[in-house]
């Protein structure tokens, strides 16, 4: 059986359990800046999914695509603790300010770069911005078939992929040619943890900007090879820059708000049989329920 080669689109995404008031630039962009910086968590599931193949078909190459700032090639460096085998940081000024269009012209440019590409995963959606539209819009610009909401795979040849969906009501699976991108669900399996082996081997990876900002011997550390983070620009990859940034985002975010929910009236039940039929009478007549 041939060798897949996987791309895994993955995103630093800030902690939205943490938005506050100063979570918006005066411009409509994300400060993120003041939030703290995870791993998208729907893009952590479709990297275990990559990770599946690669157990099944160990000569198969996994490589994490991110588009940020320098600090985003954190998540390719968790990538790597888990089994990814190369990893990609998209970075340039001219990205800055993105929205899911030119997010994905940029992403579906760099992957074209990449070229042989079989298999692209990523998560259906990120958390801080919840569209779900970036991995259909990278399939679109690259002209591919694309499965959404998937959970499994459940088989693959050189030619042919069946996938589970989770639908709202129920699942189906579906069948495509190759290559293809599938976005996963987070009904999809966690990811596994990190490989101390690999912890190990991995933890003083990074891009080339970033030995540069420290004060390392950034050359000599360079040396071993799997310790560096390609990094490219908008000069490494073909694109239209009027498609890029701010100016090819048509999508506008006015505000951001921090919304608590507060209880302004309590009641505390006794257990007791009596006061439960009470306050379902109560939920009834009030139609909260029924």
């Amino acid at each position: 059986m041939k060798e897949f080669q996987i791309v895994v689109l993955a995103k630093q995404v800030p902690d939205t359990r943490n938005v506050g008031k100063d979570a918006m630039k005066a411009d409509g962009t994300v400060n993120r800046s003041v939030l703290p910086a995870i791993f998208n968590p729907e893009d952590l599931h479709a990297l275990e999914q990559a990770l599946r193949i690669k157990d099944k078909f160990p000569d198969s190459v996994i490589t994490l695509l991110t588009m940020g700032p320098v600090r985003a090639s954190e998540i390719l460096r968790e990538g790597f603790y888990r089994g990814a085998d190369d990893g990609i940081l998209l970075t340039d000024r001219a990205f800055a300010g993105s929205d899911t269009l030119a997010t994905s012209y940029a992403l579906s440019c760099a992957i074209r770069k990449i070229k042989n590409f079989d298999i692209i995963v990523c998560g259906r959606q990120a958390i801080d911005g919840d569209t779900a539209q970036v991995g259909p819009q990278v399939a679109e610009k690259l002209g591919i078939p694309q499965i959404t909401y998937a959970e499994e795979i459940v088989s693959l040849t050189k030619d042919k992929i069946q996938v589970k969906r989770r639908l709202e009501r129920g699942i189906e699976i579906v069948e495509s040619s190759l290559p293809i991108l599938i976005t996963v669900n987070n009904s999809a399996p966690h990811c596994r943890p990190r490989n101390a082996k690999r912890l190990m081997k991995y933890k003083h990876a990074s891009t080339l900007s970033k030995r540069q900002e420290s004060e390392e011997d950034y050359l000599s550390t360079g040396a071993n090879s799997h310790l560096t983070i390609k990094e490219w620009g908008v000069a490494d990859i073909e694109c239209d820059l009027k498609q890029l940034g701010i100016g090819g985002s048509p999508t506008k975010v006015k505000k951001v708000d921090n919304i608590v929910f507060q209880s302004k009236e309590s009641r505390r039940l006794e257990d007791f049989d009596e006061d439960i039929q009470i306050l379902m009478k109560e939920l009834i007549t009030s139609h909260i329920i029924g």
